[in-house]
């Protein structure tokens, strides 16, 4: 890995241990408002280009040793809002409340209350009638964000017509990568398509973009502008990676279903204060 900047890199992901992060778009950028759980160090544009990148670290790190990223004092007014005058079903713990706060920060209900407020300002957590629904939801969304690579893909369907002219002349197929949601397919090159992909899958949007568009804009074969480096590093083809995009973008397509399974849960929820 390559960073410019190390910053406190190190002490929110060190080399040799496990740590989850809440990112959300800069207050002040200049893109949509967007919030996703990861667990490796982010780039300062992960939410794109022109606005920079907040993190919440579940924990920090101080040489060998785990901090608490969640202070005692947030515990204990969780703990007082929601255990006060009777015994709890389960005490709130930490890792709870960080699993709340991603939910919360995932309602519609809440991200267009307060418009607003999170273009200018530090988002702020509300307390809900029923911490348990939303840290389940926030969990579950936290789970499949971070660990995308690992879930079911979902069985998108793909459909190869031979591109004869490429063939002929011993090229590999030209690299589309288009996206086409009115038709539910993405155009990998001039022999390859997948069809399949559920409306729903395209609602999951990651700022002004679905995570389905990304993966193929993320892709392209792009020629660098300076000639050194076009000489030199200009070794990316689209074909060389064709199988592992596809398995992405079926991953990428069960997250976004999922995720907008849980959303339109939180839609209809009435345990809102």
């Amino acid at each position: 890995m390559f960073v410019d900047e190390i910053s406190t890199t190190n002490e929110i992901f060190p080399s040799d241990a496990e740590n989850h992060a809440i990112c959300f778009t800069d207050p002040h950028g200049q893109k949509p408002w967007l919030s996703c759980a990861i667990g490796r160090a982010a780039d300062l544009h992960f939410v794109g280009s022109g606005a920079g990148t907040i993190c919440l670290p579940r924990y920090r790190f101080v040489g060998s040793e785990r901090v608490e990223n969640i202070t005692d004092w947030a515990l204990n007014q969780f703990r007082a809002h929601y255990e006060a005058g009777a015994a709890p079903k389960r005490p709130i713990t930490k890792d709870a409340i960080f699993h709340y706060v991603y939910g919360v920060l995932h309602d519609p209900a809440y991200r267009e209350k307060y418009a607003l407020n999170l273009k200018r300002e530090f988002p702020r957590i509300p307390f809900y009638a029923d911490f348990w629904r939303w840290a389940e939801w926030g969990e579950r969304l936290m789970a499949l964000h971070i660990g995308y690579e690992t879930v079911e893909p979902w069985p998108l369907r793909r459909v190869n017509v031979p591109d004869e002219h490429a063939s002929r002349a011993g090229l590999s197929p030209r690299a589309l990568l288009r996206a086409d949601k009115s038709a539910g397919a993405i155009v990998l090159d001039t022999e390859t398509q997948l069809s399949g992909i559920p409306t729903a899958a395209w609602e999951y949007r990651l700022g002004n973009r679905s995570a389905l568009e990304w993966v193929p804009d993320q892709h392209k074969e792009k020629t660098p502008r300076d000639p050194t480096i076009r000489e030199k590093f200009n070794t990316y083809r689209f074909a060389d990676y064709k199988d592992k995009v596809i398995d992405l973008l079926g991953r990428v397509t069960r997250v976004s279903v999922e995720t907008m399974e849980i959303v339109q849960a939180m839609r209809t929820a009435s345990d809102r204060n």
